[in-house]
């Protein structure tokens, strides 16, 4: 991706500053590989906008010795939410005098957005109550460091003149300084640093000068022609639901039933347009608009609006725009894929949340999401630990310890020797932790002679993907000399290799360097290879081809006993679990995973067996059964009691649990013991004494049972409301795949709804609820003109040279390798793909969509 366009944008203000950036920004950035670019446009440090502090100053990558008089922050979110860390870092940096705000979200956005307090002018505005708000921190500092007597007087100072202005009406919002932050401010203004900011900030009236700009963009690529959004930003984090009795989820649309969405927008749908609209702005295109789904077709009318106020007679390229809503195809996500990045992203930890911010809550009390952080944390710590014996060298890891040892050293006058540090660190045999000291991670610009890895990968299936960074390895270890004594395999690929090859490729810091993107790479696929996680995996793919082929017979009676047997199976994981783990049970599924199997089995019974009177794809004996299991599995799983479905009986499943567990070793230490000990005048006086006893547990167990009978019952209405997601559907119901029969039944067997739309789309085929937004000059000739005969021919996506898909809920790598797949065989070459979504969705985060919000 070119960023030449951008960073000309924001050169000037990068020049020899402080740069904060939010941990959505630190997410695109990270994929772009930004950071050296950042570094070469001249700015000393990098910092983190919600964990900034005084000492950001001191990491300074300029050779200048002089104080830094600029910060830029750029953040992917609201100007209201990051507002307290802008005012942080304002207040910490008490040198700067030029401070310029880049945010992601323009000033239509900002007034757009139901629960923004901002207005049309919402840039000039925030510089004003920026400044109120700052000048207020320095006046508590300035009490503060002349006069202890005076701290009660300060404290006193409760609002800042952003919330007074604006709390009024959102009371959701959170902008006033907490008891942290005053104490934050307040000691960046103490002392001896109180007189330092007042001589610069009050000389001469001289006060910092703030300057707010947009920045679009703010995205992270998988590769040059697939994105999503920061996770952490606010587009992503927005509702796309408001509660609907259609809605399914607040980070997926609801069902597409016809109903427009006028007064209820959800402010999702708000942000995405204006996401939308500007990134084709900023890659110079005039989009057609096309939409599928309710939720996309009001996008979609957003665009139109956006296009015909501000792109009159602009000259651009032309492309088109495809809007689908993810509950058009739910199975796909939730589906287990055969390629590698699916894997890899399922496999591998995630970099933890930052300090979240204070969730906007709305007019209707719905709050932002909480998406799975896009960075991933690659471990390399095993493969770049491994000693060389024949050298004297020190550790790598060992080095790295030593470094951050002496960095958070309190001691700052002391001189610090770096030999003695790490001596000491290995004469203490510390223990180095893999955790939160070397990770890797993914970047889309890392590559191979040209070959960008990550959309090398996105282009093939699991065999062929791991075949191919095998490949790349063998050619490194020859480019660099290197030999390996391990017998490597034609046309298969273990895990054991590639650490194998990787620890090879580590042995030299200068080796690591060079090869950095293939060591990670490999280091990722080696992990989701090897065990447990590959066994999981395959249970999985052999679960749900099995459903799919339950499915597509002629009863429900076999689908309901697949379902049922993987949820009676679950138990035997948490039996293994409490006893020593052996390796059969690696492959084994939990009650977890077996929801989610039993939400792809009711989503396949909606789509192939016909309904029973109930709303049930099931018969009313075989959902009992069903019903009956999920029972019996949440009381013998200690696990079930976090799920939300399931909130507030957690002590009572516990309390449950205990008491089984205990009755059982009652019952083998009465086995143990002689039986004839009791006479009879015992068993009468034991009988009369646990009567009342018993009566009162099977009361207390009763209970129980009933309440968790109506969490069941309640969560099996919502797998019929997935169930009749294709029969909702308008689109479905019109036929939106009526012209399958015009293509080989293995070309359409088990493929994603995006392959099966651009199928059709290239072969010029009608696509049923396919909705194309016309401008206002379009629509003009189509209800005017049209009567004369000079109407305009209905416009095809397969018209234009450049189609951009966007899913609005999220893609996942399957739906990339099928869209590429799909072009390759349209034999349309001279088209070029470009795929987004809201999020990069697993299986995992659709199973916390869809059951965690229950």
């Amino acid at each position: 991706m070119n960023l030449d366009p951008l960073t000309s944008e924001i050169s000037e203000h990068l020049e020899d500053s402080i740069l904060y950036l939010d941990a959505g920004c630190t997410e695109a950035f990270q994929y772009l590989g930004a950071f050296p670019l950042l570094l070469e446009l001249g700015v000393r440090s990098v910092c983190s906008l919600e964990s900034n502090c005084p000492l950001d100053k001191v990491v300074d990558w300029s050779p200048h010795v002089s104080h830094t008089q600029k910060m830029v922050v750029i953040t992917s979110r609201l100007l209201s939410d990051a507002h307290r860390y802008i005012l942080r870092c304002l207040s910490a940096q008490q040198t700067v005098l030029r401070c310029a705000i880049f945010t992601s979200i323009s000033e239509i956005g900002h007034s757009a957005y139901t629960d923004s307090p901002l207005g049309p002018d919402a840039y000039r505005e925030y510089e004003s109550l920026l400044l109120q708000d700052f000048e207020e921190c320095v006046g508590k500092g300035r009490v503060k460091g002349h006069s202890s007597s005076d701290q009660g007087e300060s404290s006193k100072l409760e609002k800042s003149h952003f919330s007074e202005s604006l709390a009024s009406e959102e009371e959701g919002w959170s902008l006033n300084p907490t008891e942290e932050d005053t104490t934050h401010y307040e000691s960046s203004f103490s002392g001896r640093g109180a007189d330092q900011a007042n001589s610069n900030f009050k000389k001469d009236g001289l006060w910092p000068v703030v300057s707010i700009h947009h920045f679009p963009m703010v995205l992270c690529p998988l590769s040059p022609k697939v994105f999503v959004l920061p996770s952490e930003g606010t587009v992503a984090e927005a509702c796309l639901s408001n509660g609907q009795s259609h809605s399914i989820s607040q980070g997926l649309p609801p069902i597409s039933t016809g109903m427009t969405f006028d007064e209820d927008t959800p402010p999702g749908a708000t942000l995405t347009a204006h996401f939308l609209y500007h990134l084709a702005a900023k890659m110079d295109l005039k989009v057609e608009i096309f939409s599928l789904g309710d939720l996309s077709k009001t996008i979609g009318k957003m665009l139109m609006d956006m296009s015909s106020l501000y792109d009159v007679g602009r000259r651009k390229r032309s492309a088109g725009l495809l809007l689908i809503d993810r509950t058009l195809d739910l199975l796909t996500p939730c589906c287990h894929s055969d390629t590698l990045v699916d894997r890899m992203f399922s496999s591998l930890a995630r970099k933890e949340r930052t300090s979240p911010f204070h969730l906007i809550q709305n007019h209707q009390g719905v709050s932002s999401l909480q998406v799975p952080p896009l960075l991933v944390q690659i471990p390399l710590g095993n493969s770049l630990s491994m000693k060389d014996t024949a050298t004297d060298d020190c550790l790598l890891m060992e080095r790295i310890e030593a470094f951050q040892n002496g960095w958070n050293s309190f001691d700052l006058d002391s001189e610090l020797n770096w030999t003695d540090l790490q001596c000491r660190i290995s004469s203490e045999n510390h223990v180095i932790s893999d955790e939160g000291l070397l990770f890797g991670s993914f970047v889309s610009t890392d590559n191979y002679q040209g070959t960008k890895y990550l959309e090398a990968l996105l282009d093939r299936r699991m065999k062929e993907g791991a075949l191919l960074i095998k490949k790349w390895l063998q050619e490194v270890l020859r480019r660099e000399k290197i030999s390996t004594n391990v017998g490597i395999r034609a046309g298969f690929v273990r895990a054991a290799e590639l650490r194998t090859m990787v620890s090879a490729l580590s042995k030299d810091q200068s080796c690591i360097m060079r090869n950095k993107g293939i060591i990670q790479l490999a280091s990722a696929a080696a992990l989701a290879l090897g065990e447990p996680n590959s066994s999981r995996w395959d249970a999985f793919l052999s679960a749900e081809r099995i459903l799919r082929v339950s499915a597509a017979g002629d009863t429900s009676q076999s689908l309901s006993a697949q379902i049922r047997d993987l949820i009676n199976k679950s138990i035997s994981v948490n039996f293994h679990d409490q006893n020593v783990k052996s390796e059969s049970s690696q492959g084994l599924l939990s009650f977890q995973d077996a929801l989610l199997l039993a939400i792809t089995g009711y989503i396949l019974a909606g789509e192939n067996l016909p309904t029973s009177g109930s709303g049930s794809p099931f018969s009313w004996e075989e959902e009992h059964r069903l019903k009956e299991s999920i029972l019996d599995a949440i009381l013998d799983n200690p696990d079930a009691a976090k799920l939300k479905f399931l909130h507030g009986l957690e002590k009572e499943l516990e309390a449950n649990l205990d008491k089984i567990n205990s009755k059982k070793c009652n019952e083998d230490s009465l086995d143990e013991s002689a039986v004839g000990d009791f006479d009879d005048d015992q068993w009468d006086d034991w009988g009369d004494e646990e009567t009342n006893q018993n009566n009162e547990k099977e009361y207390s167990d009763m209970q129980l049972k009933l309440e968790l009978r109506d969490r069941v019952d309640s969560l099996f209405k919502f797998f019929h409301k997935l169930s009749t997601l294709k029969r909702r559907n308008v689109a479905s119901k019109e036929g939106l795949f009526g012209v399958e029969s015009n293509f080989d039944v293995d070309t359409y067997m088990g493929r994603g709804l995006i392959y099966k739309i651009l199928t059709m789309i290239l072969a010029k085929y009608e696509v049923s609820g396919l909705e194309y937004h016309s401008s206002t000059v379009g629509r003009l000739f189509k209800s005017g003109f049209g009567r004369f005969g000079l109407g305009q021919a209905k416009p095809s996506l397969s018209d234009h040279n450049v189609i951009l898909i966007f899913v609005v809920g999220g893609i996942n790598g399957l739906e990339v390798f099928e869209a590429q797949e799909a072009l390759s065989q349209s034999g349309r070459p001279d088209i070029e793909l470009i795929i987004g979504g809201t999020t990069l969705l697993t299986p995992e985060y659709m199973f916390d969509l869809l059951l965690e919000e229950k």
